[in-house]
């Protein structure tokens, strides 16, 4: 519990003084916000600084951060201490300067923040790879809250021959095109609200339960090689010892957990909630901050998977099942306040496929020149895009192995995404004059070009490299990223400068 508890410290204190460095670097100003200076009423549109740091909370925090550290926990008790350190330097980072980059830049979205700081070749590319992860998003964020609502909720099967799944998905993909669609303002900020009181109860209550039903949870320095439980498709004991050693903490934890540390996704969100905001003075709190809670989040799941592996509630083999969820709810907060936490639960990653598939909209009318000032023009837009999210829907749940294909595209992906926003905010830095502050987006960078590219090199959806080969070229790629990020960073710096003169 120590080691759980000093990472909760991890996660406040660090919000506090590095969120306060971060915005101190930025310098966020008295102008004019997009809202105001572009108000549309339909995405510019002024909204209250609570209204914006909620909504923003309930675009980026999906399944991710639960589902992430249920599996992420299984290395033991270190992710309580790499979760949070992870998240304060890294996610919440390239949430806060992602968004008020595109903030500053008028509200653009994550398309022309890449066009504006990356060289042609990866704007071409980026265009492509986004549009696919949040297809990706929009299948995953109905899959697992569908199923979780069929099966936890409703006592129904789950299963593809069951007609009550399809409607399930039905209900959400109708939801998801009114709110793709409609103004920001009428659908997702007057829904909202409602969303975040479900969402905090299931979190809180589940924070709380840890401790008054004395969830026995391993510190860092206990023994981890003690059996917990036995595995019943193998019959061996497991241990966190073992998994550890086995299972290539580097880089499998991190694109597991993924969300609650680092995400690409959610700089498709913020740019989203930058241009609904009324002052860049609110970007610490609606962007930085709400990335922070997300950690929470992913600590308090961690914490709650641990506490029913090592009462031997629930397997480790369940881990990607939903069904670890609502023994985690249920077993905390008795069979009503259960429901309710699994209703907060499901309301996570509902209210983040809503605003991937707005945003995979915005972005391809961006892109493309597409009017979308009606009403019948933006529904002509997101049809197409619905089509091919059922497509992959109906994929992952027909197939066997359909949704572990579908996840593990998604979680690499996803970390995948953020190196291009780390790449234009260390080149944004240097163009703006902070060149000296380009370590704060290189050193996530980095490690997460290390990560993602050592895990699509083995991976069997990926290259199936045999791991020693698969971390050279890890590394190599990921100095290499860097050394990319600083020379075009200083060039466009210097190509600055020759102008201004």
């Amino acid at each position: 519990m120590a080691t759980f508890i000093i990472g909760l410290v991890i996660l406040i204190g660090g919000a506090a003084l590095y969120g306060r460095f971060c915005e101190k670097v930025f310098g966020p100003d008295d102008r004019k916000t997009p809202a105001y200076t572009k108000e549309d009423g339909v995405d510019f549109v002024p909204m209250k600084g609570w209204k914006n740091s909620l909504i923003n909370l309930l675009n980026i925090a999906g399944t991710g951060p639960i589902i992430g550290p249920i599996q992420g926990i299984l290395f033991g008790p270190i992710a309580f201490l790499t979760i949070p350190i992870g998240n304060i330097i890294g996610g919440a980072m390239h949430d806060y300067f992602s968004g008020m980059i595109c903030l500053r830049d008028g509200g653009t979205q994550m398309p022309e923040m890449i066009r504006r700081y990356s060289p042609k070749g990866i704007y071409k590319f980026y265009n492509i790879f986004v549009c696919v992860m949040l297809l990706l998003v929009g299948a995953v964020f109905i899959y697992t809250p569908g199923d979780i609502a069929a099966t936890q909720v409703f006592g129904f099967t789950g299963k593809a021959s069951d007609p009550t799944t399809w409607i399930i998905y039905g209900v959400i993909f109708l939801y998801y095109l009114i709110a793709t669609v409609f103004p920001i303002d009428a659908i997702i900020g007057k829904v909202y609200p409602i969303f975040g009181g479900i969402l905090l109860f299931s979190a809180i209550g589940v924070f709380i339960g840890i401790f008054v039903n004395g969830y026995p949870l391993l510190n860092i320095w206990d023994d981890w090689s003690s059996p917990i439980l036995t595995i019943a498709s193998s019959g061996k004991p497991f241990t966190y010892a073992d998994y550890f050693a086995n299972g290539h903490f580097l880089p499998i934890f991190f694109v597991t957990v993924a969300c609650g540390i680092l995400s690409g996704f959610h700089s498709t969100q913020t740019a989203i909630i930058s241009r609904t905001m009324k002052s860049e003075k609110q970007g610490r709190n609606t962007f930085y901050n709400m990335m922070v809670l997300e950690g929470f989040i992913a600590m308090v799941w961690a914490a709650g998977a641990m506490g029913v592996y090592n009462l031997a509630l629930q397997s480790p083999e369940a881990t990607l099942a939903t069904g670890t969820v609502g023994v985690v709810c249920k077993q905390l907060l008795g069979h009503i306040g259960g429901i309710i936490a699994l209703i907060g639960v499901i309301v996570l990653p509902i209210t983040s496929g809503d605003t991937a598939l707005r945003a995979l909209r915005l972005s391809l009318s961006e892109t493309m020149h597409i009017d979308q000032s009606t009403n019948g023009k933006r529904i002509k837009l997101a049809l197409p895009i619905f089509a091919l999210v059922i497509a992959i829907l109906v994929f992952a749940k027909v197939n066997n192995n359909g949704f572990m294909i579908l996840w593990r595209y998604f979680a690499w992906a996803n970390q995948t995404l953020a190196l291009f926003a780390l790449m234009c905010i260390a080149v944004w830095m240097f163009e703006n004059g902070k060149a000296k502050w380009a370590w704060m987006p290189m050193i996530p960078g980095c490690f997460y070009a290390f990560i993602c590219v050592t895990y699509i090199a083995n991976a069997k959806i990926g290259f199936n490299i045999p791991w020693t080969i698969a971390y050279i070229i890890g590394v190599v790629c990921a100095v290499a990223y860097v050394i990319a990020c600083c020379m075009y960073g200083k060039k466009r710096a210097a190509k600055k400068l020759s102008l201004d003169n």
